[in-house]
């Protein structure tokens, strides 16, 4: 059962009140079922904690709209958390602790045939193909910066790639 069908269902009960006793109880029971879930998505002990607290507090402001038991609710919830955290997170690294990468003279040539592809494109499509793939910026960002919607953004950088692929297939295929 998906989460919103599973609150719907929880909350079309309109009696449900749960005391604060119930819900110390509750917690207090649910707290190591919550962690462990938290673990198995996090390495960090102490932001899966985070998570649990985080959890913790939403089921309390839920209070009035469910009943004991909420094991599912809350291993959901969690679950959720933590996979929306994951997301969020990105890798980084300093780039001075990052080991050169040795190039081949295929390898370099490769890239200065693309790069000379990509210089014979429309200023526009160069841009964003640059803005995307070289500076790392999300499409919303280019969509703000050059003043159009992300899905626009998307289309034209779709047909850059093919514009990309063609000339490159094209001119040394």
């Amino acid at each position: 059962m998906s989460q919103n069908r599973y609150l719907c269902v929880l909350m079309t009960n309109n009696n449900a009140k749960m005391t604060a006793t119930e819900y110390q109880h509750e917690a207090s029971r649910l707290r190591p079922l919550l962690q462990q879930e938290a673990r198995h998505f996090l390495s960090d002990n102490d932001e899966a904690e985070d998570m649990v607290q985080d959890v913790l507090l939403k089921l309390w402001l839920m209070r009035d709209h469910v009943t004991p038991p909420m094991d599912r609710l809350a291993k959901v919830l969690v679950r959720n958390r933590c996979i929306d955290r994951l997301r969020r997170q990105r890798p980084t690294a300093d780039i001075d602790t990052l080991p050169l990468a040795e190039t081949s003279d295929d390898t370099q040539q490769s890239i200065d045939r693309m790069m000379a592809v990509i210089d014979t494109l429309p200023d526009l499509q160069q841009t964003i193909l640059r803005l995307r793939h070289i500076e790392g910026m999300e499409m919303a960002e280019i969509a703000l910066l050059i003043g159009s919607t992300p899905t626009a953004i998307r289309k034209a950088l779709s047909r850059a790639r093919m514009a990309v692929r063609d000339l490159y297939l094209k001119r040394y295929k």
